[in-house]
């Protein structure tokens, strides 16, 4: 990691992989950096930054205690802090909570574009009865924070089911060390479900959203919600990728960002 301070005082630490021109890659709720490892190689022509989000960092770290109305926020000042750090203007390119940030970070920071694969945002009528928040809270105190990770695994990642978690979760590189994250994740959460899209979001850079139809039917709802609210998008639905499409697709949809890229 190489750690570093922006003109506003906000320590920032990042891995670098190349030269070329910053692609901020921001992971979302769960994923640790390791999430972007199969993304970096197609982006060789880039200069890939992958930062310790504060409050995540590596699923070892332990949470940082900031209040759910505080989170986003805080992710938004640490990516304008980061843009600020690297030299010339960067790309976003943010996956769920990271693809929100990324959004809500280019209101007011100079960036070439922003990239934007399902941002972790709910449908009106979902965050009237989302208690996902509620229910990993009520697990994490009652100390069955890996039931609470479940949780999340089987609504966000799992939608519509899956047959044996344990054996899914076994294969998971990052299980169980990120049950560590667990109280982090219900901040996070509450943020999610607090948070209202509005008619128009003033990003003026041009904005690559993306989706997949095997992910969360909400979050494909919300990404084109959100490619309507923004003044210049454009919106890419990928057949058969799911919610993690960045990591499980990375040649197909790298293929989609560089052609945006080079337009």
């Amino acid at each position: 990691m190489q750690p570093t301070q922006s003109a506003d005082e906000i320590g920032v630490e990042f891995e670098r992989y190349g030269d070329g021109q910053p692609l901020l890659l921001l992971h979302g709720g769960m994923a640790p950096t390791e999430y972007w490892g199969p993304v970096i190689p197609e982006f060789e022509g880039y200069g890939a930054v992958v930062p310790q989000r504060p409050g995540f960092g590596t699923c070892l770290d332990s949470p940082a205690e900031t209040n759910a109305d505080e989170v986003l926020d805080r992710e938004v000042r640490y990516v304008r802090a980061l843009a600020d750090a690297v030299d010339g203007d960067p790309i976003l390119f943010g996956h769920s909570y990271g693809a929100l940030t990324a959004i809500e970070a280019a209101t007011a920071t100079e960036v070439e574009a922003v990239i934007a694969y399902e941002p972790a945002v709910l449908p009106a009528e979902y965050r009237a009865d989302a208690d996902l928040a509620d229910r990993m809270a009520s697990l994490v105190q009652n100390g069955e924070p890996e039931e609470a990770v479940k949780r999340y695994i089987e609504q966000v990642l799992h939608p519509d089911g899956i047959d044996d978690l344990d054996a899914w979760l076994a294969e998971w590189p990052v299980w169980p060390d990120c049950v560590a994250l667990a109280e982090e994740v219900v901040r996070m959460n509450r943020s999610v479900e607090q948070y209202r899209l509005p008619d128009r979001l003033d990003v003026d850079t041009p904005t690559l959203v993306l989706s997949g139809t095997g992910g969360p039917d909400f979050l494909r709802q919300s990404a084109r919600a959100v490619h309507d609210a923004l003044p210049h998008s454009r919106f890419v639905e990928f057949d058969g990728v799911s919610h993690s499409g960045p990591a499980e697709a990375p040649a197909l949809i790298a293929a989609e960002v560089d052609a945006f890229l080079q337009n």
